[in-house]
């Protein structure tokens, strides 16, 4: 008999953190989260999305032991403001057994319809900050630290239960050698003289936090348009600068700016943590620390997090003045692999942006949905 738990206490809170641990134990692809962070991204009283976000957080047990996990999420934003009436669930991980699936989604769908909720999407997160979609193909390909890795019978089950595709998303790798750093160089010249423009580079984080709100005000310019766009909030914006920005090597963000030192481009770049999280797992101390630090300052493989272009400059070719600084520094840092977060099949203008590095699809993931 599956029965469904709704998380109380912060025992219960880190069973439902740490219940991936046991799933894809000994699995070399999947990527664990530093569980201390992951609680604390929970806890309403420390993570601002809470403050337009309602989650409620389930295990599933069979004979008490735990078999699935789900977060039933409604982002009121979406629901109130934007008129979008969806019912969202992330944070999903399940044995292979659909009874447990229909379970945990038959509660989404039940909270869906006590708050007048149209339909189902998910695995999404609250926003589009986080980790978005179920694999479907790349399955023998490591993960990322801002990505959801799983079994390949997630698809089947979503779809046996009459779950249909909303999103597709695309991730690209490319070779750094594909890159031509004396083509964007050229490029790179033509265009800053043709818009007066000028690149900012970084050798310390205090220097980046003065330009980080412009940067997600430029964010939001970019992918508002995007039909899976949900704005972020300014407690967030703060949330996610301290969070995040400080630990991100600062040489890996790059800004362009105008004449009037107004923002017009951005790109965010990470080193890729994923075998250092693997050595760590779930555990910053005491060794945890010492294998992300060497691979923030190591790590041959980059992943390219966040890149914006003010709608104004958008397919003007600003971009080559970031790949041309991003060339010069990964020279430097002898980077063999560029690798992209997930992209939406239907962003024609992102595409365009790579097409030129001879990109790779190596993974594709979904959202799904169901009416209800």
């Amino acid at each position: 008999m599956i029965q469904l738990k709704e998380i109380q206490s912060k025992k219960e809170m880190k069973q439902f953190v740490t219940f991936p641990f046991s799933l894809y134990k000994n699995n070399k692809y999947w990527v664990p989260p530093i569980i201390k962070d992951e609680i604390e991204s929970f806890d309403k009283t420390k993570n601002p999305v809470f403050e337009h976000a309602d989650a409620r957080f389930f295990i599933a047990k069979k004979e008490e032991e735990i078999v699935g996990r789900i977060i039933a999420i409604i982002n009121n934003h979406e629901v109130e403001k934007q008129g979008i009436k969806k019912m969202r669930f992330g944070w999903f991980d399940v044995i292979d057994d659909i009874e447990v699936t229909k379970a945990l989604l038959s509660k989404v769908k039940e909270i869906g319809l006590q708050n007048n909720l149209e339909y189902i999407e998910g695995p999404v997160g609250f926003n589009n900050l986080d980790k978005t979609g179920v694999l479907i193909d790349g399955f023998d390909h490591i993960g990322t630290m801002i990505t959801w890795y799983n079994h390949p019978y997630y698809k089947d089950h979503l779809e046996q239960l009459g779950f249909k595709k909303e999103k597709e998303y695309l991730e690209n790798k490319f070779d750094f050698k594909n890159v031509d750093g004396v083509y964007y160089s050229r490029i790179s010249n033509i265009i800053k003289k043709r818009f007066k423009l000028k690149p900012l580079n970084f050798s310390s984080t205090k220097n980046i936090m003065p330009y980080v709100d412009e940067m997600f005000d430029l964010f939001s310019k970019t992918y508002s348009k995007l039909s899976t766009f949900v704005p972020i909030s300014d407690a967030q914006i703060q949330h996610f600068k301290k969070k995040y920005i400080s630990f991100i090597n600062p040489e890996y963000i790059k800004f362009v700016v105008d004449e009037h030192e107004k923002l017009v481009a951005f790109a965010i770049v990470m080193p890729s943590f994923s075998e250092a999280l693997q050595k760590a797992n779930g555990k910053l101390f005491p060794f945890g620390i010492f294998h992300l630090l060497k691979a923030r300052k190591n790590a041959k493989d980059v992943t390219f997090y966040l890149i914006g272009v003010h709608p104004d400059y958008q397919n003007k070719g600003v971009t080559a003045v970031i790949f041309e600084e991003f060339y010069k520094t990964f020279s430097e840092k002898g980077i063999k692999n560029c690798i992209r977060t997930p992209e939406l099949e239907e962003n024609e203008a992102i595409r365009k942006i790579w097409e030129n590095f001879n990109p790779i699809i190596y993974k594709r993931r979904r959202t799904y949905r169901l009416d209800i």
